[in-house]
């Protein structure tokens, strides 16, 4: 074995142009590979924390039933249970709870349904930037004021301003229409387009009282201090908790949305780099065919003198994946210099691109990470695949018959 490793090494740089331009396109396509997910997977992260610590957080407890038909009968009360499991969890960043309700909000002759967010803004500024978000005027002061903040678009419909009062009609948990006044103090523009065009920002206790419903809450927004806990503290939480009335969803349910938009853009990815990978694919095995071709006569000559077939096709197994390998182990440090590069030094937009999205709720900013399942997923699928092209060369070699091979020219 020792003496075919070092005749495999030596074969290779018989032809020094034709191997040095294969290991670069290994190179290339493991570099690329490797930096492109760093950056796509990076820029996942970052835009998902973005958006999660806009208003939803990471995690919310809520009613099993509630995702799907939500309503004021589908609340709960904080119980000390629930307090005592969040305060006591050193992953949790902080947590809300918020009351939700349907109603209709009127100024002088014009109506417009609405989403009515009962919260509480002193605990909102722990957990969310939903503040960062104000347009006009302020948030809400307590959770008790008469005040209200609306979507930018339904303040624009509605043609009212900052100081107008208006009237909020809901039904209350009861079943009974309640309504009341509130003073606008603010105007808020989150980029997402549902919630600008209908959404109002009310304190929790305002809105209890607007819908009869003391002492419960619809969810619990629970902030994180790293999204990969995620999946472990929701599993740890419904352990806890008495499912049948409140569980924990992790961001993946209660924003399904925008799951897919990340699974699709990242398909997407996945597909380009499968197809870089196919072109390497060819490249190699143009490379190792030539190789082989080229020295049919050498091979005729080494079977007709009794080396074992066996052995010829090891031989050339053996200079594939040294060329691989080569290839892999220098892209690997290439993409490790450019992944840490851009986790450190992230490429932030500017002017009206970044203006752009940061209006449709995403973060300005283009980052990477250094994650090893990137690195160790690219270096085996390079392997793989540049073994796999290597399978018709080493099957021409295990065919090769003494004399054709002697005659070959």
């Amino acid at each position: 074995m020792k003496l075919l490793i070092t005749l495999a090494w030596r074969n290779l740089w018989r032809n020094r142009r034709r191997t040095l331009i294969t290991i670069t396109a290994v190179v290339f396509a493991t570099w690329f590979s490797i930096a492109m997910r760093g950056i796509q997977l990076g820029t996942y992260d970052d835009n998902i924390s973005y958006a999660l610590n806009l208003f939803s957080g990471y995690v919310q407890l809520q009613q099993p039933d509630y995702r799907d038909n939500p309503s004021l009968q589908k609340s709960f009360r904080m119980d000390e249970r629930i307090i005592r499991s969040l305060d006591n969890d050193a992953r949790v960043k902080g947590y809300a709870p918020r009351v939700y309700a349907d109603g209709l909000i009127s100024f002088r002759d014009n109506s417009q349904g609405a989403a009515i967010f009962g919260i509480s803004p002193q605990v909102e500024r722990k957990v969310t930037r939903l503040s960062d978000k104000i347009r006009e005027g302020r948030m809400v002061a307590s959770d008790s004021a008469m005040e209200i903040v609306m979507g930018q678009t339904m303040l624009e419909n509605l043609h009212a301003k900052i100081g107008d009062e208006i009237v909020v009609l809901a039904q209350g948990y009861d079943g009974a229409l309640g309504n009341m006044k509130y003073r606008i103090v603010g105007s808020i523009r989150t980029g997402m387009q549902d919630f600008d065009r209908s959404g109002v920002f009310i304190g929790i206790v305002a809105l209890q009282e607007l819908v009869s419903m003391q002492n419960k809450v619809s969810v619990i927004a629970v902030s994180l201090n790293d999204l990969h806990d995620v999946d472990a503290f929701t599993e740890e939480m419904n352990a806890v908790l008495d499912t049948a009335q409140v569980r924990a969803l992790g961001w993946e349910e209660v924003m399904p949305d925008l799951k897919q938009s990340i699974d699709l853009d990242n398909y997407s990815g996945m597909l380009f780099l499968g197809i870089l990978l196919v072109v390497v694919a060819f490249g190699i095995l143009n490379t190792v065919l030539m190789s082989v071709t080229e020295r049919f006569k050498e091979f005729g000559i080494l079977l007709s003198v009794g080396m074992p077939q066996g052995r010829l096709v090891t031989l050339v197994l053996i200079e594939t994946i040294f060329i691989t390998l080569l290839g892999i182990l220098v892209g690997n440090l290439l993409g490790l210099a450019v992944n840490w590069y851009l986790a450190v030094n992230p490429i932030v937009f500017s002017g009206d691109y970044a203006s752009m999205m940061e209006e449709y709720g995403w973060l300005p900013q283009m980052k990477s990470i250094v994650r090893a399942s990137s690195f160790l997923n690219t270096s085996f699928s390079v392997l793989l695949i540049s073994l796999l092209s290597a399978l018709y060369p080493l099957y021409r070699v295990h065919a090769l018959e003494p004399l054709k091979g002697i005659r070959y020219t």
